[in-house]
């Protein structure tokens, strides 16, 4: 067209859309109106699939049941092929954060799904005679049963790989529990000194935390798979052919590979947003647990001549424009700033789940945006965790070994050979005098040197050893 724009209208008037733009009127509509996040929906290329996936889904659903001419479902299912294949996504151009429940969302898909089928059918865009976003594409839908479909593909995808990026961070802890576990140090509760451990339990226990979430994260993914496709409005299935829930749904599952079901209660479905409160609750545990865990290491590494001085994070950068030489542990760091985040869009999907009223719960495009962040959020701080930090942490044996030695801490392993009553004397005294533990039950004569060094193997104060006082 050797005009700039076509003219397109819907049910409030014409509007001036861009020539060789996909998308429509409502779709310009909905640029006008929402200058929010300005994050468009091409930044979450997953989303696009799940919505190429429902409406691809949908055409041939409708054209099984004999609705949808067979040219019209081909020429769509073009068109998602090609929004699957990456193709045209930076048409979709609608802020993430928008009024009307996914409505410009859903609007966006239809009308670059439909005017790219047009190509495909030999038409121009616009023309929608020969083939309608709504009357065709959208066909036996709505946006309250397309949005929250696409948006459960979608975080199922997502979730995975977040899986596999925690599974990398767990190994990387693991391998580094193996490489440890011969460092004895002294274990800590309230930041003072408790009894003996290794370096390589500790890091060992991040690991099985870690894993531990990735169960949980996969337990709270497979309520996700229930979607309410063939609920349209407000999950009565108004407008849509008696067997189209069970089509569509089993075209979804062909398609997509996912063992989706379709909810028992579609108008329960519709207006309940739990799933998206229970992942989210598990989100924030991954990031929680990620954050305290970074605590740790920021302790453990401490100094490196005032601190703990434990371990050594590889240094990434220089940590001060002022003093010479100073390096922070910047990975731990980010990871912390990203776990607050992810905190607080868990209170946003918490929120907006809260606010939804009746048969349905507008505020899904929030909840979408929230989950989405926390996921990628934490996908990258657990790769970035592993690969820029984990793996390359040394440890200070000599000084985990001093500090050992030179604890009160160190008592408590001797407890069961000396009594309590003893062992309460010698950490008064070692307080009191700055002595060692070590030095001063060699004084008293409690033990002789060769049973001390018995006792203090690092082999006999890692593991449970009972000693009966007859």
């Amino acid at each position: 067209m050797s005009q700039e724009y076509r003219i397109e209208h819907d049910s409030l008037g014409e509007v001036r859309v861009p020539a060789d733009a996909y998308y429509g009127v409502q779709t310009k509509r909905a640029m006008d109106n929402f200058h929010i996040s300005g994050i468009p929906l091409s930044h979450y290329p997953r989303l696009i699939s799940a919505l190429a996936y429902v409406k691809l889904a949908a055409a041939e659903a409708n054209a099984s049941l004999g609705l949808l001419d067979e040219d019209k479902s081909r020429a769509i299912a073009r068109a998602c092929g090609e929004l699957l294949s990456g193709h045209l996504h930076d048409q979709f151009v609608v802020d993430v954060m928008q009024g009307g429940a996914g409505t410009s969302a859903n609007m966006n898909a239809n009308e670059v799904i439909c005017n790219r089928a047009l190509e495909i059918m030999g038409r121009e865009k616009g023309q929608y005679e020969f083939l309608h976003p709504l009357n065709d594409v959208n066909m036996c839908q709505s946006t309250n049963d397309v949005y929250p479909s696409a948006l459960n593909i979608a975080l199922i995808l997502d979730i995975r790989e977040l899986m596999e990026a925690m599974d990398h961070l767990r190994k990387a802890f693991k391998a580094k529990g193996v490489e440890f576990s011969d460092v004895l140090k002294m274990g800590r509760t309230q930041l003072q000194d408790a009894v003996p451990m290794t370096l390589g339990q500790e890091f060992s226990a991040w690991s099985v935390m870690i894993g531990e979430d990735i169960q949980r994260l996969d337990e709270a993914q497979a309520l996700v798979h229930e979607i309410n496709m063939g609920a349209t409005a407000i999950g009565t299935g108004l407008n849509a052919h008696p067997d189209y829930t069970r089509t569509v749904t089993e075209k979804l599952v062909e398609a997509t590979t996912l063992q989706l079901i379709s909810s028992p209660d579609l108008v329960e479905a519709t207006q309940d947003t739990g799933v998206y409160v229970q992942l989210s609750g598990v989100l924030k545990r991954v990031a929680v647990k990620l954050s305290k865990i970074c605590n740790d290491l920021r302790l453990l590494s401490s100094g490196p001549r005032c601190g703990l001085n434990e371990i050594n994070l590889p240094p990434m950068q220089p940590g001060s424009s002022i003093m010479p030489g100073k390096v922070n542990p910047v990975i731990p760091e980010v990871v912390n700033q990203v776990a607050f985040a992810v905190v607080g869009f868990d209170v946003t999907v918490s929120m907006a789940s809260e606010a939804g009223q009746l048969e349905l719960n507008v505020m899904e495009p929030v909840i979408g945006y929230s989950l989405f962040q926390s996921i990628n959020m934490l996908r990258r701080a657990s790769l970035t965790l592993a690969d820029s930090c984990v793996s390359g942490i040394t440890a200070n044996r000599e000084r985990c070994r001093e500090m050992v030695e030179n604890s009160i801490g160190l008592v408590t392993a001797l407890n069961p050979f000396i009594g309590y009553e003893r062992s309460a004397e010698i950490a008064k005294e070692a307080m009191k005098t700055g002595g060692s533990v070590y030095e001063i039950v060699l004084e008293k004569g409690y033990l002789s040197r060769e049973e001390l060094d018995d006792i203090l193997k690092p082999e006999n104060m890692v593991k449970p050893r009972y000693i009966h006082r007859g």
